[in-house]
């Protein structure tokens, strides 16, 4: 074999190999492509995937907004199931820093999440996810002719008001106070709907329940705005609870509630926006 035919023969074993090392290593970074998009893939599909039952304690007046946004959390997420227990919050809160089983908390005042904080049996910060204003709830056609809030103080009528323990009760007494007013009303109710159900049963001539409330007892009762309630308006916090058993879930719900569909459910209920 001549000198030159020698160096060719050399020069296309070099070129091979080289092509060959390119081939292998173009077949390695496509195979480490993929496995980085399935891998990726199916790790976002992962962080979407939520099932299973998640339990919601929230305030009395979230009643009507929270059932319908459960509704929705459920067909959005097929497979889970939301359960609600509605009531005072005050009375929620010591539930779960007594160790009631729940994964979400959605009080009607920072004071009652606090409890809940204070114990450590949140996961995280609360947010604020909506606000709530103070009514006078009448019977229906408002026969006592009540336009104001110091018209309550008439002896002659039966008025009901929450709690001083619950929020609506406690925001019920800032407004009175701003309104430098004296009330004793025939009784203290444990929650909101407690105290608009005296109305609606015609067990007391008004009470002073949030205006959400009035919003959802439609025609069974009238709502009279009074000034007073400005300075008596209500944040409600919501928090993932620390030993939720479907943190998946409890986060996937507190999301709904804090997104445009659910800030618009709850504002068509009479929510004020955070």
């Amino acid at each position: 074999m001549t000198r030159t035919a020698l160096r060719t023969r050399r020069t296309l074993q070099m070129a091979g190999a080289g092509a060959a090392a390119l081939l292998a290593l173009s077949a390695c970074s496509s195979s480490d492509d993929s496995s980085s998009t399935a891998s990726g893939s199916s790790a976002s599909d992962a962080s979407e995937k939520v099932s299973g039952t998640v339990t919601v304690f929230a305030a009395a007046s979230l009643k009507e907004s929270f059932t319908a946004l459960g509704k929705e959390f459920e067909k959005a997420h097929p497979g889970t199931k939301v359960t609600f227990s509605f009531g005072g919050s005050d009375s929620l809160a010591a539930s779960i820093t007594g160790g009631a089983p729940a994964d979400v908390f959605a009080s009607a005042s920072p004071r009652t999440m606090k409890i809940v904080t204070a114990a450590g049996d949140a996961s995280g910060t609360p947010a604020t996810f909506v606000r709530n204003q103070l009514e006078i709830a009448t019977l229906p056609g408002n026969p006592d002719r009540i336009a104001s809030l110091k018209d309550l103080t008439d002896s002659g009528l039966k008025v009901v008001l929450c709690d001083k323990e619950v929020p609506c009760g406690a925001a019920a007494q800032k407004a009175l106070d701003a309104g430098k007013l004296k009330l004793t009303p025939v009784s203290y109710e444990q929650d909101v709907k407690s105290a608009l159900t005296k109305v609606e049963l015609k067990e007391a001539d008004a009470a002073v329940v949030y205006k959400t409330d009035v919003h959802a007892a439609g025609d069974k009762v009238e709502g009279v705005d009074f000034p007073e309630s400005a300075d008596a308006v209500n944040d409600y916090p919501i928090v993932q609870l620390k030993d939720t058993k479907n943190a998946g879930a409890a986060k996937a719900f507190i999301a709904m509630v804090q997104s445009s569909a659910g800030q618009k459910i709850l504002t068509e209920a009479g929510f004020l926006k955070p």
